[in-house]
This record gives C-alpha cells, sequence and structure tokens, in this order.
C-alpha cells in the first residue's frame, strides 16, 4: 500500500464543488471514478482545499492509497486519458503514508478576478466577475490593510457553517488593476466558507463608494456575518497557489 499525492487543476463551473454530494457531479467523485477505472480498485481520495461550488482552482492538492505497481509519478499522465476536459492532474508522486494534506501547515492563495469594463466579454464570462460600476482600487486597497494579519473572520463567514475557531491568518492581500481587469489576491493559512467570496463582495462595496475603508475594521469587530458585504459569485474565484511549509 502506497500513498500518492495529486496536483489537479480544474474549471469548476459545471461541478457542485470539490465533495461528494448525492445525486451531482463533483470534482471529488470524478477523481473517485477515474482513479478507480484505472487501478481497478475502490479509490476515495482526500482533498486540500473543499472549492465551493463554480469554483476554479489551478493547484488543489488530493492524496490516496492504492495497491498499484504503476509508478506513482506516471499515475498523472494514464488518470488525464480517464478525466474529462475540465478537470487535468498536474503532477502524481507517492508521499509518507502519513501525509494528509489538511492537517500539514500550509499557505493558500486565491485569485478573485472581476471585469470592470462597460461590456461584459464572452470569454471571460466564467472566470471573472462583470460590474459595470466603476470601482476605486485606491479605495480597496485602504479596505484591504485592515483584512491582513491574525484575526476573527466570523463576519466573513457563511452563517450555515459550524468550526471550531474563526480565526484565521491573512499573509498578504492585494488589490490590483490590470487593464479593465481587477485582482484581488489573497493569501493565508486557512479560509472560513465563503471567506473570499465575501472579502471580494465587501471590497467591491468600498470600490463603489457604498462603504468607506474604514467600515472594514468595525466589520470585523461585529463578528456578525449581516455587518460585511455580500458574497461574490463562485466565477471569479480561483485557487491559484498551494504551499506545504
Amino acid at each position: 500500500m502506497k500513498r500518492v499525492k495529486l496536483v489537479v487543476a480544474y474549471d469548476g463551473t459545471a461541478y457542485h464543488g470539490w465533495q461528494i454530494q448525492p445525486g451531482a457531479p463533483t470534482i471529488e467523485g470524478e477523481l473517485n471514478r477515474a482513479l478507480g477505472a484505472l487501478l481497478k480498485e475502490e479509490i476515495q481520495v482526500i482533498g486540500a482545499s473543499r472549492t465551493d461550488s463554480g469554483v476554479h482552482a489551478l493547484c488543489n492538492v488530493a492524496v490516496f492509497d492504492t495497491d498499484t505497481c504503476i509508478p506513482a509519478e506516471k499515475i498523472a499522465y494514464a488518470l488525464n486519458q480517464r478525466l474529462p476536459e475540465d478537470i487535468k492532474i498536474q503532477g502524481s508522486e507517492e508521499v509518507e503514508p502519513d501525509f494528509h494534506p489538511r492537517h500539514c501547515d500550509s499557505r493558500k492563495t486565491y485569485e478573485y478576478r472581476i471585469l470592470n469594463a462597460q461590456f461584459p466579454l464572452p470569454t471571460q464570462r466564467l472566470y471573472a466577475h462583470f460590474t459595470y460600476v466603476p470601482l476605486d482600487v485606491e479605495r480597496m486597497k485602504q479596505a484591504a490593510r485592515y483584512l491582513t494579519g491574525e484575526h476573527d473572520f466570523k463576519s466573513f463567514c457563511s452563517t450555515a457553517v459550524v468550526v471550531e475557531s474563526t480565526v484565521r491568518t491573512i499573509y498578504q492581500l492585494t488589490v490590483e488593476r490590470q487593464q479593465n481587469e481587477i485582482i484581488i489576491q489573497v493569501c493565508g493559512n486557512g479560509f472560513l466558507y465563503n471567506m473570499v467570496r465575501i472579502i471580494a463582495g465587501t471590497l467591491m462595496e468600498v470600490g463603489r463608494g457604498s462603504m468607506e475603508p474604514e467600515r472594514v475594521k468595525e466589520i470585523l469587530d461585529a463578528k456578525e456575518r449581516k455587518a460585511a458585504g455580500p458574497t461574490a459569485p463562485a466565477c471569479g474565484l480561483t485557487l491559484v497557489k498551494y504551499e506545504f511549509l
């Protein structure tokens, strides 16, 4: 028996998130199906980040145990022949038997893309949130500074989730404009359910002038979901980097 780590990239548009759900297509379900067909074993992958419905990833991580004699580094090539075009393995390798991606110290980096233009672009409709309302990036940057560091992010978490702690650390949060696109990049030690999308929605409220940048500190202190801005649509969000420390 050996444990194999996969680096998984996917377009999440057609999927109901990472985690298996009855009667709905998911990334985890597709991986289990393809691995089972390849290895002739019942496989249950363990994912590092349980991305939401419609969210994309360049580098999510999953592990699974197998008795196969196929070299671990070759599994990526064979598995890609059995996966749909919107899910592809970027690498595979053998890891220690006790390696668990959710129990390791790590840093995740997400990007939220906003197409801020007069008209939408069809080629970006699945990968960026469109708004024609002008957004002031400098105001968004000012607001973002209040979110860096260790904080209780209860105001930036979906109320439907029960977790032991809502304290997380954001190492870096940047807001940059590249022509007609605004990119919010967030690096942290972990994220609550919908946390990045709520941060993006709140920063957009600041950018359009509906909220002052200083209001973000009050939102953190409130520890109430209703204090923050709306949850931004999933299509703009991509997991772009995963580092194990």
